[in-house]
C-alpha cells in the first residue's frame, strides 16, 4: 500500500531491539543455525508462533515461559527516536523500517475503532537478535507475537526469506506479516488464544484454526486501511489497489504450510499442519478482506471441511 507523503508518523509504539539482546548478568543470544534452522524453524513458527514453545532448536536458546524480572533490552528506552528518520508517509514509501512504523500505526488505529476493549500493543525491530518475555529470539524464528508482554517481534530481513519462499516483495507483503500478527495480538485479548493456542497440529486443527483467524483479521485492516489516520488526524494511505491486493495473496500463499513443505523438499502432509494451507490463508484474507468485517472471522464454529472456502 502507499502512504499519503505529508501523513505524520510520529509515534511510540515501535522500538528498536537490541542486536544480539542480553539478560542482565547473562550472555548473548546464539546466533542462528544457518538456512536449514530458518527453513526448519519458519515450518514450526512462522508469523505467529509463540517461541516459548521451542527448547533451544531452530537458532533460539533460553525460550522458556519461566519468564523473569532479569529480561532486559536495548531498546527499554527507546521510542519515537528510535526512528527518526521516519517522519512522513514519504519516509514509509522509501523505507521498510519507516514503513512498518506506518504499519504498526495504521494496524493500531483500525483496532482502536473496530475493537471497544483493545489495548495497544508495541512493536520491536531488532536486527539478528533480541531479548522477549518469551524467552530469547534469534531472526531465524521469524516475526512473532509474544502473548506475555503483548509485543510483536520483527526482523525485516524476514522479507528476503519471504520474498524467497515467493512473495512478490510488495509493500502489502511485507505490511500483511505486521497485521497477521496484530490478529494474534486481538486473539490474546479476546482470550482465544489461551482457549486454542496449544500444541495441536493437522489440518482443521485449532492451531490452524487460529493462524487462518488472525489472517482473517489482517484482511478486514487491509479492507478498512485507507480509512485509519495518523496522530494529526489526516489519513495515512492511499485507496488501495487491486495489485496491492494481489501482493498480500501472494505473501498469504507463500507461508501456507503445504507451499513451506514443499520449498524444503518434503512431502506435503497435513497431518504436520500448524497454520494452514495455502489456499486455506488466503481465502480466510479475502474473506476478512472483502467483508472488511473482523465478525466474519469465526474459523472455529465452521467445519474443517469449509475451511477450504
Amino acid at each position: 500500500m502507499t502512504f499519503r507523503e505529508n501523513a505524520n508518523l510520529k509515534n511510540s509504539q515501535v522500538r528498536r531491539g537490541g542486536s544480539g539482546g542480553r539478560r542482565a548478568g547473562g550472555g548473548t543470544v546464539a546466533a542462528g543455525s544457518g538456512l536449514l534452522g530458518v527453513v526448519v524453524t519458519v515450518i514450526y513458527i512462522l508469523m505467529g508462533g509463540n517461541i516459548s514453545d521451542l527448547s533451544g532448536g531452530g537458532g533460539t536458546t533460553g525460550a522458556s515461559t519461566n519468564y523473569n524480572s532479569e529480561y532486559v533490552s536495548a531498546a527499554d528506552s527507546a521510542g519515537e527516536d528510535d526512528f527518526a528518520e521516519c517522519r512522513t508517509g514519504a519516509d514509509a514509501n522509501a523505507n521498510v523500517d519507516c514503513r512498518m512504523v506506518g504499519t504498526v500505526i495504521s494496524v493500531q488505529d483500525y483496532w482502536e475503532r473496530a475493537f471497544s476493549d483493545y489495548e495497544p500493543a508495541e512493536t520491536v525491530i531488532f536486527t539478528g537478535a533480541t531479548s522477549t518475555g518469551c524467552g530469547d529470539a534469534t531472526s531465524a524464528v521469524g516475526p512473532f507475537y509474544c502473548p506475555i508482554d503483548s509485543t510483536i517481534y520483527l526482523d525485516t530481513a524476514f522479507f528476503e526469506q519471504l520474498e524467497q519462499l515467493g512473495s512478490d516483495g510488495g509493500s502489502l507483503s511485507q505490511m500483511y506479516v505486521v497485521a497477521h500478527e496484530y490478529g494474534h495480538h486481538i486473539q490474546n485479548l479476546t482470550g482465544v488464544l489461551s482457549r486454542y493456542g496449544g500444541g495441536s497440529q493437522g489440518d482443521g486443527s485449532n492451531a490452524v484454526r487460529v493462524e487462518l483467524q488472525a489472517d482473517c483479521f489482517a484482511g478486514a485492516w487491509v479492507g478498512n486501511a485507507a480509512t485509519t489516520q495518523d496522530i494529526d488526524g489526516n489519513t495515512l494511505l492511499e485507496p488501495i489497489t487491486q495489485r496491492q491486493v494481489e501482493s498480500a495473496l501472494s505473501a498469504a500463499e507463500a507461508v501456507g504450510d503445504d507451499s513451506i513443505q514443499s520449498q524444503s523438499g518434503s512431502r506435503i502432509n497435513p497431518d504436520l499442519w500448524t497454520h494452514g494451507s495455502a489456499a486455506q490463508r488466503e481465502h480466510w484474507f479475502t474473506v476478512g478482506y472483502e467483508s472488511g468485517n473482523p465478525n466474519t472471522c469465526d474459523t472455529f464454529s465452521v467445519s474443517a471441511d469449509q475451511l477450504d472456502g
